[in-house]
């Protein structure tokens, strides 16, 4: 369910250095967090309780240190992409800080069960991943155990340690139900799924209560304190869900995040670039849609994220909205480049990369649509206006000043959408559409690419390349289908009220 980028940077001694100061940095902007709570509580008892509780208060702040330790070189071990990034350590830091203070809110204004245990199990889970997740799920177990155990006020221990237990269990269960969960809805449903291990647990605890309680109004009371701990427990549940549901669409525009929700919002056909397409240059749009069923395939052959690539596909060609009138497909009779030179012509047309990639950057999406946008015509030259312009001039001719500028496909995904795109242009202008010339034409797609070392910068196989030729195959060939040549009939009504047709 989480949509991960990819990073395409060495992390450098640089870079590990700078994230090392920026999760410190973060550790004690939490320890900051953690005193105003503190004091905000016991504000009347602040030089009594610094006194009293020195010890513990040294010891949480040591504990919370060494997570963030262990924090810190389980993404250096398993996933730099986080460390490379300040939005993502960000990201990260302001989950658990949010989580922390509303978990020590309800539990002193509510109850300790009522808290949002699953919240960062959901939110990890969408914004960076499963594997992750389930990781940072233990840290923020163990986060919240630390400031209950080590900060909190005088309580029944087994309500920490219990405590403890719900917050791992229901994470854990949210991670592997929230695959699942596809829409907004199915992931309320999964607050209900998480009310599960939570009462279970509460349960145990307060069970010994009730079976140790002599009398019947002390069997009574102890049944209704596990009822209405239970009842907290269907409220933490919920909440988590409530929380993350409210606070995903801020993580996403703040953080700049892709998630399964908004990149359907973003491949929808309300999603404003594809809408003005649609309007402005609707041959381009019926280009992309069609590139998108192709990236799809493609995709799905060599188990890379499908979603990604639909999305990628749609927004490849919209730089083509600064002057769509200079492409094929939006010209109807009249081809503009008739009236301009093979110079100029070759670059309006290697200008919708580049344009493409400033338009989603300035529109705030993710960056990989941008990269992808600049990426998927690598450095191939612009062969039609080369070869104008090789007729007009009897001397040599330089082919970059004739080809894009680049850079290569970094990605499987950027490589998939150069295929797609060139794939579908080449099978549409072949007479011919039998699975026969389909094939034909992609394989020679394929092969000019590789000829100009086009996939040299992408870690892309031949196993990969062949697969994707079969899906493209099967692809078009479904598409560019044969249709029978149905009869001009004309019909006519008579007298009597029957229908008539004859040949024409």
């Amino acid at each position: 369910m989480a949509v991960k980028q990819e990073l395409n940077t060495t992390f450098t001694k640089q870079m590990r250095t700078k994230s090392f100061f920026l999760f410190l940095m973060h550790y004690l902007f939490m320890i900051v967090i953690i005193g105003i709570l503190l004091i905000a509580d016991n504000f009347t008892y602040v030089t009594q309780n610094l006194k009293t509780k020195t010890g513990d208060y040294v010891y949480a702040a040591v504990s919370i240190f060494l997570l963030t330790i262990i924090l810190y070189f389980y993404f250096l071990f398993e996933n730099k992409s986080v460390l490379a990034s300040g939005k993502m350590i960000g990201l990260l830091f302001t989950v658990f800080d949010l989580y922390i203070i509303a978990s020590f809110l309800i539990g002193e204004m509510v109850n300790i069960y009522a808290r949002p245990v699953a919240f960062v199990a959901l939110m990890m889970f969408v914004l960076i991943g499963r594997k992750e997740a389930i990781f940072l799920n233990v840290v923020s177990a163990l986060l919240m155990f630390i400031v209950d155990t080590f900060t909190g006020a005088e309580a029944v221990s087994n309500e920490y340690y219990s405590s403890l237990m719900i917050s791992f269990s229901a994470g854990m269960v949210a991670i592997f139900l929230c695959e699942k969960a596809k829409t907004r809805f199915l992931i309320m449903l999964l607050g209900l799924a998480i009310v599960f291990p939570i009462d279970i647990i509460i349960a145990m605890l307060e069970l010994s209560d009730v079976l140790r309680a002599g009398g019947s109004f002390a069997m009574f009371m102890a049944s209704e304190t596990l009822f209405m701990h239970m009842g907290y427990g269907v409220f933490g549940g919920v909440t988590s869900t409530v929380f993350f549901l409210a606070l995903l669409p801020v993580f996403e525009i703040v953080f700049n995040c892709l998630t399964v929700f908004r990149l359907r919002e973003l491949t929808s056909y309300d999603a404003k670039l594809l809408k003005k397409l649609k309007l402005e240059a609707p041959g381009t749009y019926n280009h992309v849609v069609m590139v998108a069923q192709l990236a799809e395939a493609s995709a799905a052959a060599i188990g890379e994220n499908v979603d990604y690539a639909r999305a990628a596909a749609l927004y490849h060609d919209v730089g083509k909205l600064h002057n769509p009138e200079h492409f094929t497909e939006n010209q109807g009779d009249y081809n503009l480049h008739d009236e301009l030179t093979p110079e100029l012509s070759a670059d309006i047309i290697r200008s919708h990369a580049k344009d493409g990639y400033s338009l989603i950057r300035n529109s705030h999406l993710p960056e990989f649509l941008a990269d992808i946008a600049l990426q998927h015509h690598g450095t191939m030259p612009i062969r039609y206006f080369y070869a104008k312009a090789l007729k007009l001039t009897d001397g040599e001719l330089n082919i970059e000043d004739f080809s894009y500028l680049g850079p290569k496909p970094q990605t499987k995904l950027a490589a998939i959408i150069m295929i797609a795109d060139a794939a579908e242009a080449a099978v549409r202008a072949t007479n011919s559409r039998n699975p026969e010339s389909a094939e034909k034409a992609i394989r020679m797609v394929i092969e000019e690419r590789m000829d100009l070392e086009q996939f040299s910068e992408c870690d892309i196989t031949m196993v990969d390349l062949t697969k994707i030729r079969l899906a493209l195959v099967n692809c078009l060939t479904g598409v560019y289908h044969h249709r029978i040549k149905y009869p001009n009939i004309k019909y006519k009504r008579s007298e009597d009220g029957k229908t008539k047709g004859e040949n024409v």
